[in-house]
Protein backbone atom coordinates (compact mmCIF):
# COMPACT_ATOMS: atom_id res chain seq x y z
CA UNK A 1 0.00 0.00 0.00
CA UNK A 2 1.14 3.39 -0.70
CA UNK A 3 0.62 6.19 2.32
CA UNK A 4 -2.25 8.11 2.11
CA UNK A 5 -3.10 11.65 3.84
CA UNK A 6 -6.50 12.80 5.05
CA UNK A 7 -6.10 16.69 5.42
CA UNK A 8 -9.11 18.94 7.61
CA UNK A 9 -9.97 22.32 7.16
CA UNK A 10 -8.53 23.04 11.00
CA UNK A 11 -5.07 22.13 9.94
CA UNK A 12 -4.83 18.71 11.07
CA UNK A 13 -3.37 15.81 9.04
CA UNK A 14 -3.75 11.95 9.91
CA UNK A 15 -1.31 10.06 7.50
CA UNK A 16 -1.84 5.83 6.38
CA UNK A 17 -2.07 4.22 3.80
CA UNK A 18 -4.33 4.53 0.72
CA UNK A 19 -6.97 1.60 -0.61
CA UNK A 20 -9.58 1.75 -3.16
CA UNK A 21 -8.52 4.56 -6.40
CA UNK A 22 -5.83 6.92 -6.14
CA UNK A 23 -5.93 10.57 -6.32
CA UNK A 24 -7.71 13.05 -4.44
CA UNK A 25 -10.93 13.99 -2.99
CA UNK A 26 -12.47 16.47 -0.94
CA UNK A 27 -16.26 16.15 0.65
CA UNK A 28 -17.58 16.80 4.17
CA UNK A 29 -16.03 14.58 6.93
CA UNK A 30 -18.20 12.82 9.27
CA UNK A 31 -18.47 9.36 11.01
CA UNK A 32 -21.28 6.48 11.08
CA UNK A 33 -21.21 3.73 14.38
CA UNK A 34 -22.55 1.06 12.55
CA UNK A 35 -20.71 -2.23 13.44
CA UNK A 36 -22.20 -3.96 10.56
CA UNK A 37 -23.53 -2.34 7.06
CA UNK A 38 -20.66 -1.25 5.66
CA UNK A 39 -22.08 -2.25 1.76
CA UNK A 40 -25.42 -0.58 2.62
CA UNK A 41 -23.88 2.94 3.96
CA UNK A 42 -21.58 2.61 0.70
CA UNK A 43 -24.63 2.58 -1.11
CA UNK A 44 -26.42 4.54 0.20
CA UNK A 45 -27.38 8.03 -2.06
CA UNK A 46 -28.02 9.86 1.12
CA UNK A 47 -24.17 10.19 1.99
CA UNK A 48 -23.32 11.68 -1.37
CA UNK A 49 -20.58 14.18 -1.18
CA UNK A 50 -19.24 13.33 2.67
CA UNK A 51 -15.95 11.13 3.74
CA UNK A 52 -17.43 8.90 5.48
CA UNK A 53 -15.41 7.39 8.83
CA UNK A 54 -16.51 3.68 9.97
CA UNK A 55 -15.71 3.51 13.93
CA UNK A 56 -15.88 0.28 13.75
CA UNK A 57 -12.08 -1.13 13.81
CA UNK A 58 -12.63 -4.13 11.26
CA UNK A 59 -14.20 -3.16 8.53
CA UNK A 60 -14.58 -5.18 5.00
CA UNK A 61 -14.74 -8.89 6.98
CA UNK A 62 -17.41 -10.51 5.04
CA UNK A 63 -16.58 -8.79 1.36
CA UNK A 64 -19.34 -7.43 -1.05
CA UNK A 65 -22.56 -8.64 -2.39
CA UNK A 66 -24.25 -6.65 -4.89
CA UNK A 67 -27.09 -8.28 -4.05
CA UNK A 68 -27.22 -6.25 -0.33
CA UNK A 69 -26.72 -2.85 -2.70
CA UNK A 70 -29.19 0.23 -1.63
CA UNK A 71 -28.32 1.64 -4.97
CA UNK A 72 -26.52 0.79 -7.83
CA UNK A 73 -23.42 2.55 -7.00
CA UNK A 74 -21.29 4.50 -4.15
CA UNK A 75 -21.95 7.74 -3.32
CA UNK A 76 -19.53 8.82 -0.82
CA UNK A 77 -16.74 11.24 -1.76
CA UNK A 78 -14.14 9.01 0.06
CA UNK A 79 -13.63 6.27 2.80
CA UNK A 80 -11.89 6.25 5.90
CA UNK A 81 -11.43 2.64 8.05
CA UNK A 82 -9.04 1.86 10.80
CA UNK A 83 -8.12 -1.40 9.14
CA UNK A 84 -9.12 -3.03 6.59
CA UNK A 85 -9.99 -6.84 5.49
CA UNK A 86 -8.21 -8.03 2.75
CA UNK A 87 -9.13 -11.63 3.20
CA UNK A 88 -13.18 -11.87 4.08
CA UNK A 89 -14.69 -15.21 4.97
CA UNK A 90 -18.22 -15.28 3.71
CA UNK A 91 -19.98 -17.52 1.12
CA UNK A 92 -21.66 -14.75 -0.65
CA UNK A 93 -18.61 -12.62 -0.88
CA UNK A 94 -17.85 -11.38 -4.67
CA UNK A 95 -15.19 -9.28 -4.31
CA UNK A 96 -13.17 -7.29 -1.37
CA UNK A 97 -13.83 -4.27 -0.47
CA UNK A 98 -10.37 -3.06 -1.49
CA UNK A 99 -11.96 -4.55 -5.23
CA UNK A 100 -15.12 -2.85 -4.97
CA UNK A 101 -13.90 1.06 -4.03
CA UNK A 102 -11.12 0.53 -6.58
CA UNK A 103 -13.84 -0.55 -9.31
CA UNK A 104 -16.57 2.22 -7.74
CA UNK A 105 -13.68 4.65 -7.94
CA UNK A 106 -13.66 5.88 -4.29
CA UNK A 107 -10.30 7.24 -2.35
CA UNK A 108 -10.20 5.90 0.65
CA UNK A 109 -7.58 5.55 3.41
CA UNK A 110 -6.56 2.93 6.13
CA UNK A 111 -4.42 2.73 9.39
CA UNK A 112 -5.02 6.07 11.10
CA UNK A 113 -6.69 6.29 14.38
CA UNK A 114 -10.24 6.97 13.80
CA UNK A 115 -11.27 6.85 17.11
CA UNK A 116 -9.04 10.58 17.25
CA UNK A 117 -10.99 11.36 14.53
CA UNK A 118 -14.23 10.61 15.64
CA UNK A 119 -13.97 12.58 18.82
CA UNK A 120 -12.61 15.86 16.64
CA UNK A 121 -15.42 15.77 15.05
CA UNK A 122 -17.70 14.90 17.93
CA UNK A 123 -16.15 17.91 19.43
CA UNK A 124 -15.78 20.11 16.87
CA UNK A 125 -18.39 18.94 14.94
CA UNK A 126 -18.54 17.72 10.70
CA UNK A 127 -15.81 20.00 8.94
CA UNK A 128 -14.54 19.05 5.45
CA UNK A 129 -11.66 16.88 4.29
CA UNK A 130 -9.65 16.31 1.91
CA UNK A 131 -8.03 12.77 0.93
CA UNK A 132 -4.52 12.76 -0.81
CA UNK A 133 -2.95 9.23 -1.79
CA UNK A 134 -0.68 7.75 -4.53
CA UNK A 135 2.17 9.86 -3.30
CA UNK A 136 4.59 9.40 -0.25
CA UNK A 137 5.37 13.16 -0.31
CA UNK A 138 3.41 14.76 2.84
CA UNK A 139 1.22 17.72 1.70
CA UNK A 140 2.39 20.96 2.35
CA UNK A 141 -0.61 22.56 4.74
CA UNK A 142 -0.95 25.73 4.07
CA UNK A 143 -3.34 28.37 3.46
CA UNK A 144 -4.46 27.89 -0.40
CA UNK A 145 -4.91 23.81 0.53
CA UNK A 146 -7.34 24.79 3.26
CA UNK A 147 -9.48 27.52 1.82
CA UNK A 148 -9.88 24.87 -1.12
CA UNK A 149 -10.77 22.64 1.84
CA UNK A 150 -12.57 25.18 3.50
CA UNK A 151 -14.77 26.28 0.48
CA UNK A 152 -16.11 22.76 -0.80
CA UNK A 153 -19.99 22.46 0.26
CA UNK A 154 -22.42 19.77 -0.86
CA UNK A 155 -24.70 21.39 -3.53
CA UNK A 156 -27.61 20.06 -5.95
CA UNK A 157 -27.52 16.81 -3.70
CA UNK A 158 -30.75 15.41 -4.29
CA UNK A 159 -30.74 16.30 -8.28
CA UNK A 160 -27.11 15.04 -8.57
CA UNK A 161 -28.48 11.22 -6.55
CA UNK A 162 -31.02 10.20 -9.56
CA UNK A 163 -31.60 6.51 -9.79
CA UNK A 164 -35.01 5.70 -10.07
CA UNK A 165 -37.26 4.88 -12.98
CA UNK A 166 -39.75 7.23 -14.26
CA UNK A 167 -43.29 6.78 -14.63
CA UNK A 168 -42.92 2.68 -14.63
CA UNK A 169 -45.09 0.88 -12.62
CA UNK A 170 -44.05 -2.70 -11.42
CA UNK A 171 -46.13 -5.96 -12.73
CA UNK A 172 -48.41 -6.34 -9.18
CA UNK A 173 -51.65 -7.75 -8.98
CA UNK A 174 -54.68 -5.26 -10.05
CA UNK A 175 -56.30 -5.57 -6.47
CA UNK A 176 -52.72 -3.99 -4.95
CA UNK A 177 -52.21 -0.58 -3.30
CA UNK A 178 -50.58 1.83 -5.85
CA UNK A 179 -47.75 3.85 -4.44
CA UNK A 180 -45.84 6.55 -5.80
CA UNK A 181 -42.00 6.76 -4.61
CA UNK A 182 -40.65 10.27 -4.37
CA UNK A 183 -36.77 9.42 -5.30
CA UNK A 184 -34.59 11.64 -3.57
CA UNK A 185 -31.96 9.20 -3.23
CA UNK A 186 -33.93 6.45 -2.58
CA UNK A 187 -32.71 3.02 -0.65
CA UNK A 188 -33.81 0.01 -2.61
CA UNK A 189 -35.22 -1.49 0.92
CA UNK A 190 -37.72 1.27 0.84
CA UNK A 191 -39.35 -0.14 -2.46
CA UNK A 192 -38.48 -3.42 -1.10
CA UNK A 193 -40.69 -3.29 2.00
CA UNK A 194 -43.77 -1.92 0.41
CA UNK A 195 -43.52 -4.75 -2.55
CA UNK A 196 -43.49 -7.19 0.58
CA UNK A 197 -46.93 -5.87 1.76
CA UNK A 198 -48.46 -6.07 -1.68
CA UNK A 199 -47.96 -2.69 -3.20
CA UNK A 200 -47.37 -1.96 -6.72
CA UNK A 201 -44.53 1.20 -6.55
CA UNK A 202 -44.42 3.63 -9.40
CA UNK A 203 -41.26 5.53 -8.55
CA UNK A 204 -40.82 8.99 -9.71
CA UNK A 205 -37.95 11.60 -10.33
CA UNK A 206 -37.68 14.07 -7.06
CA UNK A 207 -38.97 17.11 -8.83
CA UNK A 208 -42.22 15.65 -10.11
CA UNK A 209 -44.90 18.34 -10.05
CA UNK A 210 -47.97 17.40 -7.56
CA UNK A 211 -51.02 16.99 -10.89
CA UNK A 212 -48.87 14.51 -12.33
CA UNK A 213 -48.16 12.37 -9.25
CA UNK A 214 -52.15 13.13 -8.66
CA UNK A 215 -52.74 11.60 -12.25
CA UNK A 216 -51.30 8.21 -11.27
CA UNK A 217 -54.50 8.17 -9.19
CA UNK A 218 -52.01 6.83 -6.10
CA UNK A 219 -53.44 4.93 -3.19
CA UNK A 220 -50.24 6.44 -1.41
CA UNK A 221 -47.29 8.35 -1.37
CA UNK A 222 -44.19 7.71 0.10
CA UNK A 223 -40.99 10.31 0.12
CA UNK A 224 -37.43 8.87 0.11
CA UNK A 225 -34.50 9.65 1.86
CA UNK A 226 -31.84 11.63 0.56
CA UNK A 227 -28.68 13.97 1.17
CA UNK A 228 -27.94 17.25 1.38
CA UNK A 229 -29.58 19.93 3.28
CA UNK A 230 -33.21 19.92 2.86
CA UNK A 231 -34.27 23.46 2.79
CA UNK A 232 -32.51 24.20 -0.31
CA UNK A 233 -35.26 21.37 -1.96
CA UNK A 234 -37.68 24.77 -2.54
CA UNK A 235 -39.16 23.58 -5.84
CA UNK A 236 -39.56 19.78 -4.39
CA UNK A 237 -41.12 21.34 -1.06
CA UNK A 238 -43.54 23.49 -3.02
CA UNK A 239 -44.95 20.30 -4.31
CA UNK A 240 -45.55 18.48 -1.69
CA UNK A 241 -47.16 21.48 0.31
CA UNK A 242 -49.23 21.07 -2.93
CA UNK A 243 -50.23 17.15 -2.24
CA UNK A 244 -50.54 17.93 1.76
CA UNK A 245 -53.01 20.79 0.97
CA UNK A 246 -55.39 18.50 -1.80
CA UNK A 247 -55.27 16.29 1.73
CA UNK A 248 -56.68 12.79 0.83
CA UNK A 249 -53.89 10.65 -0.33
CA UNK A 250 -51.90 9.35 2.54
CA UNK A 251 -48.04 10.34 2.96
CA UNK A 252 -45.29 8.70 4.69
CA UNK A 253 -41.77 10.62 4.92
CA UNK A 254 -38.77 8.77 5.46
CA UNK A 255 -35.17 10.93 6.32
CA UNK A 256 -34.87 13.95 4.36
CA UNK A 257 -38.53 13.18 3.10
CA UNK A 258 -39.56 13.56 6.85
CA UNK A 259 -37.66 16.66 6.70
CA UNK A 260 -39.15 18.14 3.87
CA UNK A 261 -42.84 17.42 4.71
CA UNK A 262 -42.33 19.07 7.93
CA UNK A 263 -41.10 21.99 5.75
CA UNK A 264 -44.01 22.44 3.78
CA UNK A 265 -46.05 21.80 6.75
CA UNK A 266 -44.22 25.51 8.24
CA UNK A 267 -41.66 23.91 10.37
CA UNK A 268 -38.09 24.67 10.01
CA UNK A 269 -35.23 22.58 9.69
CA UNK A 270 -31.38 23.26 10.98
CA UNK A 271 -27.94 21.51 10.77
CA UNK A 272 -26.93 19.36 13.79
CA UNK A 273 -23.39 19.90 15.21
CA UNK A 274 -22.11 16.26 13.83
CA UNK A 275 -25.14 14.02 12.71
CA UNK A 276 -26.49 10.47 13.50
CA UNK A 277 -24.85 8.30 11.81
CA UNK A 278 -25.58 4.42 12.23
CA UNK A 279 -27.13 1.37 12.91
CA UNK A 280 -27.72 1.74 17.01
CA UNK A 281 -29.71 5.50 17.68
CA UNK A 282 -31.89 4.83 20.28
CA UNK A 283 -35.52 6.49 20.06
CA UNK A 284 -38.68 6.72 22.14
CA UNK A 285 -42.17 6.55 21.24
CA UNK A 286 -43.45 9.92 22.61
CA UNK A 287 -46.82 8.38 23.58
CA UNK A 288 -46.32 4.59 24.86
CA UNK A 289 -42.45 5.26 25.90
CA UNK A 290 -41.02 2.61 23.97
CA UNK A 291 -37.62 2.80 23.08
CA UNK A 292 -36.38 1.40 20.02
CA UNK A 293 -33.02 0.89 17.98
CA UNK A 294 -32.81 2.53 14.54
CA UNK A 295 -30.34 3.14 11.70
CA UNK A 296 -29.78 6.69 11.08
CA UNK A 297 -28.29 8.75 8.66
CA UNK A 298 -28.72 12.37 8.50
CA UNK A 299 -27.47 16.00 9.41
CA UNK A 300 -30.16 17.96 9.53
CA UNK A 301 -33.10 18.00 12.30
CA UNK A 302 -36.84 19.58 12.17
CA UNK A 303 -36.85 22.08 14.90
CA UNK A 304 -39.14 20.56 17.49
CA UNK A 305 -40.25 24.08 18.83
CA UNK A 306 -41.50 25.27 15.32
CA UNK A 307 -43.73 22.41 14.78
CA UNK A 308 -47.22 23.53 13.87
CA UNK A 309 -50.35 23.18 16.01
CA UNK A 310 -51.79 20.35 13.81
CA UNK A 311 -48.31 18.54 13.91
CA UNK A 312 -47.42 16.03 16.96
CA UNK A 313 -44.05 14.66 18.05
CA UNK A 314 -44.43 11.30 17.44
CA UNK A 315 -40.90 10.09 18.46
CA UNK A 316 -37.50 11.70 19.93
CA UNK A 317 -34.35 10.91 19.80
CA UNK A 318 -33.11 9.67 23.77
CA UNK A 319 -29.19 11.03 23.32
CA UNK A 320 -30.16 14.48 22.22
CA UNK A 321 -33.83 15.03 22.30
CA UNK A 322 -33.86 15.85 18.77
CA UNK A 323 -37.32 15.22 16.61
CA UNK A 324 -37.34 11.72 15.62
CA UNK A 325 -41.29 11.29 14.34
CA UNK A 326 -44.26 14.00 13.57
CA UNK A 327 -47.92 12.78 13.07
CA UNK A 328 -49.87 15.39 11.28
CA UNK A 329 -53.55 15.63 12.65
CA UNK A 330 -54.81 17.61 10.14
CA UNK A 331 -54.33 15.38 7.36
CA UNK A 332 -53.77 11.07 6.72
CA UNK A 333 -49.55 11.74 6.88
CA UNK A 334 -46.93 11.07 9.10
CA UNK A 335 -42.70 10.75 9.03
CA UNK A 336 -39.35 9.51 10.98
CA UNK A 337 -36.21 10.69 11.18
CA UNK A 338 -34.68 6.91 11.06
CA UNK A 339 -34.97 4.08 8.70
CA UNK A 340 -36.93 1.72 9.44
CA UNK A 341 -36.46 0.02 6.00
CA UNK A 342 -33.02 -0.49 7.89
CA UNK A 343 -32.75 -3.55 10.23
CA UNK A 344 -30.94 -1.44 13.36
CA UNK A 345 -33.03 -3.62 16.14
CA UNK A 346 -33.08 -5.37 13.43
CA UNK A 347 -36.94 -5.53 13.14
CA UNK A 348 -37.93 -3.29 15.66
CA UNK A 349 -39.43 -0.50 13.61
CA UNK A 350 -40.93 -2.33 10.46
CA UNK A 351 -44.25 -1.92 12.11
CA UNK A 352 -44.44 1.80 10.27
CA UNK A 353 -45.09 0.21 6.93
CA UNK A 354 -47.68 -1.81 8.38
CA UNK A 355 -49.39 1.48 9.25
CA UNK A 356 -48.71 3.20 6.65
CA UNK A 357 -50.30 0.27 4.31
CA UNK A 358 -53.26 0.38 7.00
CA UNK A 359 -53.86 3.78 6.05
CA UNK A 360 -54.37 3.43 2.18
Amino acid sequence: MSRAYLVLADGTVFEGQSIGAEGTTTGETVFTTGMTGYIETLTDPSYYGQIVTQTFPLIGNYGVMSEDFESKKSWVSGYIVRELCEKPSNFRCEKTLDDFLKAQGIIGICGIDTRALTKKLREAGVMNGMILSGTDKRPEVNEALLKKIREYSIVDAVKSVQNGSSFKPLEAEKSSKHIVLFDFGAKANIERELEKRGCRVTVVPYDTKADKVRALEPDGIMLSNGPGDPAENTGVIEEIKKLCDYGKIPIFGICLGHQMLALARGAKTSKLKYGHRGGNHPVKDTETGRVYITSQNHGYAVESSTLPDFARLSFVNVNDETCEGIDYTDIPAFSVQFHPEACGGPHDTNFLFDRFVKSL
